[in-house]
């Protein structure tokens, strides 16, 4: 059976709150997302398949991930192994706002300790200016998006054979980035530029199961878009065309004047 890769927008931050504090560096999960941390990991049917945990290198993305599917002391030792999260830059969030620019890797080093695998973590990797890799264009948006399913992928094909054809994997990030990664767009409205809320999980599998796809599509899985939308029909490839247009008007602030 293919890999089941769990998505998650990352619970509320305090850049969530108001327009003006999206000028917060990094910011903290709330209180209230702290809860709905809480609450994701009582609701959550598959961790007893999780094999992997990934995250992007925000702060936020990554507290989400250890509060809602990080082994405690009252777990199984089975689950010992999904320690430490993966730290992925490339999932980080679109825009070059204070918000959505990391911290330094030493930093995220002193904060998170063993907890976080850093070790894919770039150099630069909070440095969005032009002609960086993360500069919020939407060329190369794209192009991270596809290195982050590619990563992904990579993630999920090394996890060995211990016996589990029902492998899964989390990986969370942030609400607009999630749309380029997926290549989704249904649900977007004028008013905010994502369909996805905090905390909220969505399921997919690699359209490719072989491994062969160089862009690494995903797909979500029937019963996570029935979860979602019940006996609504999926958008067409023209219709997710449209949608990803109002997408780009509505995130034309964040991104260069060249795009």
């Amino acid at each position: 059976m293919p890999p089941t890769i769990h998505l998650v927008r990352h619970a509320q931050g305090y850049h969530n709150l108001s327009p003006e504090n999206e000028k917060l560096p990094d910011p903290d999960l709330t209180p209230l997302g702290i809860q709905q941390c809480a609450s994701l990991r009582s609701s959550f049917p598959h961790h007893a398949h999780l094999r992997a945990l990934v995250a992007s290198g925000m702060r936020r993305t990554l507290y989400t991930c250890l509060h809602a599917f990080a082994p405690s002391s009252d777990d199984d030792n089975n689950q010992a192994h999904l320690l430490p999260v993966i730290a992925l830059d490339t999932l980080q969030e679109v825009s070059d706002a204070p918000s959505d620019t990391g911290s330094s890797i030493d930093k995220l080093k002193e904060e998170f300790g063993e907890k976080v695998d850093l070790s894919r973590m770039r150099e630069g990797w909070n440095f969005k200016g032009e002609g960086s890799y993360f500069e919020p264009t939407l060329e190369k948006l794209a192009t991270r998006a596809r290195d982050a399913r590619r990563a992904l992928r990579e993630i999920a094909a090394g996890l060995g054979d211990d016996g589990d054809d029902d492998a899964h994997v989390v990986a969370v990030s942030h609400g607009a980035f999630l749309h380029f990664l997926t290549e989704e767009w249904h649900g977007i409205t004028s008013t905010y530029p994502t369909s996805w809320t905090n905390c909220e999980y969505r399921t997919y599998q690699f359209v490719d199961p072989t491994g062969q796809d160089p862009d690494a599509q995903l797909r979500e899985t029937d019963e996570s878009w029935r979860r979602r939308h019940g006996s609504l029909k999926v958008p067409s490839e023209e219709e997710q065309r449209e949608l990803r247009q109002m997408m780009v008007r509505e995130l034309a602030p964040f991104f260069k004047t060249r795009n």
